[in-house]
């Protein structure tokens, strides 16, 4: 079971499958291409060997970064880790700043889990805020079953597209009485569009057939 599944908001379902009618055609003159962070390819190279960013933030996420090296290190792969890491107690923005240079300069990062543990109204997300800043507009998953695996359904092979920075990654509360909180879901058509012709591309890239759109109206 091959395919690809694309969710995004409800609101804008017909809007994307007019604009997409030609998208889906072989004759089309296909989509623009888009990139989360506006690189193509890992920039720094030095002396045959590429440098990529590492954020192993928290959780057990230092544990698997330090996995991820000793792989790359038997392995023999040339590729030099610049590793930041984040306080989750610093109140203040200066290492998402840090981290957005380095990925910027590389080109390419590996992160794991980052909490942000400072409760104070102006203060975002660090995960949320790294997608924002760097434009990572999409989620990209690919589910596929392993042989000699056994699970409860076999032979799967599933690409999920999931949008990454709009909704209630808008990061938009307030507290309009004590006790209650608003939180705004905010949703742009052309976030959408973009998100759809990214799934449309990717499936005519890796040759996929179909493109599932899934939207969650039943609870939002």
């Amino acid at each position: 079971m091959a395919g690809i599944l694309l969710r995004f908001p409800c609101r804008h379902l017909a809007r994307v499958q007019r604009k997409l009618a030609a998208v889906g055609n072989p004759d089309g003159n296909g989509t623009r291409s888009y990139s989360s962070g506006k690189v193509a390819s890992a920039m720094a190279k030095y002396g045959g060997r590429h440098t990529a960013t590492m954020l192993p933030g928290h959780g057990i996420g230092p544990e698997m970064m330090g996995y991820v090296k000793e792989v790359f290190r038997y392995a023999g792969i040339p590729v030099d880790f610049e590793t930041i890491n984040m306080d989750v107690e610093r109140d203040d923005e200066e290492e998402v700043h840090l981290a957005i240079t380095s990925i910027k300069r590389n080109g390419v990062a590996i992160k794991g889990n980052i909490e942000t543990k400072v409760n104070r109204p102006n203060m975002k997300s660090r995960n949320v805020d790294l997608r924002q800043q760097l434009d990572l507009f999409v989620n990209v998953l690919h589910c596929h079953s392993f042989p000699g695996i056994t699970c409860r359904h076999g032979d799967i092979d599933i690409v999920i597209v999931r949008q990454n920075t709009e909704g209630e990654y808008s990061m938009l509360e307030n507290e309009s009485v004590p006790g209650v909180v608003e939180s705004l879901k905010i949703i742009t058509a052309d976030n959408s569009m973009r998100l759809a012709e990214y799934a449309f591309k990717y499936a005519k890239e890796n040759n996929r057939k179909k493109v599932t759109a899934i939207h969650k109206a039943n609870i939002m």
